[in-house]
């Protein structure tokens, strides 16, 4: 079939859809078990740290003489603010380095937020209720962690270039109990969008814009280096853009190893003005005594001058594993006019949009013949996607082979989802 569905006729279309059912039924009867759920690392991407656990060598000191064995150092070893400042574009008199959870790092700047504030005075969080601004499609941690902690979420469009500013401004104006914006800035989770220089500015200058005298952006830069194609794509600086507008004690961005190392057993930083960073690490003090600074050593010395090298061989296992799932989208539903995805040139994942009100039946059809995805709504607050039609796709983790399989059956379920839609 190359015609588009919805200029078939009646009869013809009918009969794709009896064939689609045929090609259905078959494979159901061979019992897969397919995940593209996640956006984990693969083994062998993994494989590509090993030489972290040879990178300490029995030298346990710091560049500043720290015995990274034993207690302190609440902002991180010098060699560890280092890489996080060259991963994230900032200096490293900006950053601290934690433990391997960026999303600890979140919940952690959040909850000081709301409890104590960030600025070492009167403004928290907690005096009102709080709102928080969440482009979508967007990121289900974002959105879970909001939930969690009773924070209510104002969804605004993402465009080709980022949030849609026109929407924020006017939002942040008009509610004083909007607190802040989440953001995945590059390769944004799902879209794959990079934000503009025009909408890094833009972001900088919100902060003034906001009827809030607290408001914050979370700017989550998780896929700072994850480029699939080089070069990649060039992020503006959110500093330098906050410094322009006098706004940065209102910038806190994160960043982690969790995909150029090991994903479980990383390093994590925040970036932020020296005004909030003394707040949060008086109230870190509250909750440690220092991070893990042996993991911070090896991982300073692992990537020393190499973290270029290593997100080049990352690229080199997953651009395959990008190329098919694009290669089999466009086969198999490109001349149908029944769904649209991105081509993103790096971070982990590809989103897919089909006719309005399919994704949730398409993602339950796949799952009954062996194939898991990502459920339906997760890229949206309390998985509600208002038209039910977007699918995040995590080519990642799969083999191959695996995902070639995968494909074929997301395609064929899309496929015949949206034949019997329009037959109706």
């Amino acid at each position: 079939m190359t015609d588009a569905y919805a200029s078939l006729e009646a009869s013809v279309l009918a009969n794709e859809v009896s064939q689609l059912q045929q090609d259905y039924d078959l494979v159901a009867s061979n019992k897969m078990s397919l995940d593209l759920s996640r956006g984990k690392p693969a083994a062998d991407q993994l494989d590509l740290s090993n030489g972290l656990e040879d990178a300490i060598g029995g030298n346990f000191l710091s560049e500043n003489g720290t015995d990274v064995r034993n207690y302190g150092g609440l902002r991180g070893l010098p060699e560890a603010r280092a890489l996080g400042a060259e991963i994230m574009g900032v200096p490293a008199d900006n950053v601290m380095a934690g433990g391997n959870s960026s999303l600890t790092l979140m919940h952690f700047v959040v909850t000081t937020a709301l409890q104590h504030g960030l600025w070492g005075d009167h403004r928290a969080w907690n005096r009102s209720k709080v709102k928080l601004l969440t482009p979508v499609p967007g990121y289900d941690r974002h959105f879970v962690l909001s939930e969690a902690l009773g924070i209510e979420m104002v969804n605004i469009d993402i465009t080709e270039t980022g949030p849609d500013m026109d929407q924020a401004r006017a939002l942040v104006a008009a509610d004083p109990q909007i607190k802040g914006i989440w953001c995945v800035p590059k390769y944004s989770n799902p879209t794959g969008c990079t934000y503009s220089d025009q909408v890094v500015d833009e972001i900088a200058q919100l902060p003034d814009a906001a009827a809030a005298d607290d408001f914050i952006v979370l700017w989550d830069n998780a896929y700072a280096v994850h480029d699939l194609v080089f070069p990649g794509d060039t992020l503006a600086s959110l500093l330098d853009a906050a410094d322009r507008a006098q706004t940065a004690d209102h910038m806190v961005q994160f960043g982690s190893t969790s995909k150029i190392t090991f994903a479980g057993g990383g390093i994590a930083f925040i970036a932020s003005s020296e005004r909030v960073l003394n707040a949060l690490e008086e109230h870190m003090s509250y909750q440690m005594i220092g991070p893990d600074k042996v993991n911070q050593l090896r991982h300073a010395r692992f990537l020393k001058g190499r973290v270029g090298q290593q997100m080049q061989n990352h690229a080199q296992l997953i651009r395959p594993k990008f190329e098919i799932v694009l290669s089999i989208l466009e086969e198999e539903l490109g001349a149908l006019d029944i769904a649209t995805w991105t081509n993103p040139r790096g971070g982990y994942f590809i989103s897919l949009d089909l006719l309005p009100g399919l994704a949730t039946q398409v993602i339950d059809m796949a799952k009954e013949v062996g194939l898991t995805l990502t459920p339906a709504g997760a890229t949206f607050p309390h998985g509600n996607d208002p038209q039910d039609r977007n699918v995040r796709i995590a080519p990642t983790f799969a083999t191959l082979d695996e995902l070639k399989a995968a494909m074929r059956i997301l395609t064929l379920c899309v496929k015949l989802a949206s034949a019997k839609k329009l037959a109706a």
